[in-house]
């Protein structure tokens, strides 16, 4: 029996958003609507597929509520899109119906995390009074590191913010990227955590889903990586993540993001692509268990290395099936990386 899949990492956008984007322009491939009628359309041959939990999508933002052109408006407006999608009231041109609805099983949005716990219990409230009924729905936050000054994850607010998202319950969702900001960031994620589980217990402080197997480089050569440096500290590092505290997590997700880009056509040859990334999963699935890994596809982001809206999702799926197969899981652990382990992470019950 197939088990059912719960895409622990996706991003929607609007056309009328997206302005909205840090990241947007007008040549930026995925500077068009993204909403759930093509996320639909690119997981249709998915039956299996029960929902996905929402990330927030790089706002142009601030810590300060008050920054000119920037401040919180732009994520709370975020916040109040995927309210509309999780109450099943759409509003015309946003590319989603009532029903849709029932797919969405979690809303991790922005939060000004470095600002600390009065910044961050002013900015929740404020998220509270946006989703109403759809509050329930809010399972953690985020705030993009990879792109930010060296040194953010050891400020006192960012520390102190974290440890407050433990104490409401708040899943925080971590993106490093050691591909392109350097194994630097991994290192500063790990001194940070050991300052924010500092004197707990293994059950307590806040749980962290580490996201996109920190973004290393997948287009090394396989046959070099036990002697390659930036592949030995990788290892190195993501095991300390996963050792600092049972409530670290990692996603299986954004591997399209570090690979060669595949064509449309034809159908690539997965065998390849699993045995290229397999010493890499296998470090991640050696850290933290099964028990602490999940699937996400980075939907639509993944589309521009995948091949595009109509295959790139279901081809990730089937990397991500070849790497469980490869790797031999048991039929129970198999379940937890499709679906279980997110929903326990995120606190979701379906």
């Amino acid at each position: 029996m197939t088990p059912i899949i719960v895409d622990s990492h996706i991003h929607l956008f609007p056309e009328t958003h997206l302005k909205t984007l840090a990241w947007h322009s007008a040549t930026n491939p995925l500077g068009t609507q993204h909403s759930i009628n093509e996320y639909r359309h690119a997981t249709q041959s998915n039956p299996a597929l029960r929902g996905f939990i929402f990330l927030e999508t790089d706002r142009l933002s601030s810590v300060s509520p008050s920054a000119p052109n920037h401040g919180w408006q732009h994520a709370l407006d975020e916040v109040s899109l995927l309210t509309r999608i999780a109450l099943g009231t759409p509003i015309p041109g946003e590319g989603h119906v009532p029903d849709d609805k029932d797919l969405c099983l979690g809303i991790v949005p922005w939060a000004p995390v470095p600002g600390g716990p009065d910044v961050l219990s002013a900015y929740m409230q404020q998220v509270r009074d946006r989703t109403g009924e759809a509050w329930g729905k809010v399972r953690g936050v985020r705030y993009l590191v990879q792109d930010k000054a060296a040194g953010t994850m050891l400020e006192n607010g960012f520390v102190e913010g974290l440890k407050w998202l433990g104490r409401e319950g708040l899943v925080f969702d971590l993106g490093v990227d050691a591909r392109s900001g350097g194994l630097g960031q991994l290192r500063e994620a790990v001194e940070m955590m050991g300052l924010v589980y500092e004197g707990l217990e293994g059950g307590e402080g806040v749980t962290i889903v580490i996201n996109h197997l920190c973004k290393p480089n997948l287009r090394l050569e396989a046959d070099d990586l036990p002697s390659q440096s930036d592949f030995i500290e990788w290892k190195d590092l993501v095991t300390k993540m996963a050792s600092v505290s049972p409530k670290t997590y990692m996603k299986l997700s954004g591997g399209f993001s570090e690979l060669l880009p595949l064509e449309t056509e034809p159908e690539p040859d997965f065998g390849a692509i699993v045995e290229r990334v397999q010493p890499w999963t296998d470090v991640i699935l050696d850290a933290f268990g099964a028990n602490r890994v999940m699937f996400g596809s980075d939907w639509p982001v993944c589309n521009i290395g995948g091949g595009g809206n109509d295959v790139a999702w279901g081809r990730w799926r089937r990397v991500v099936e070849g790497v469980l197969e490869r790797r031999g899981l048991s039929e129970e652990e198999r379940k937890g990386v499709w679906g279980s382990v997110a929903l326990h992470a995120y606190g979701i019950e379906i």
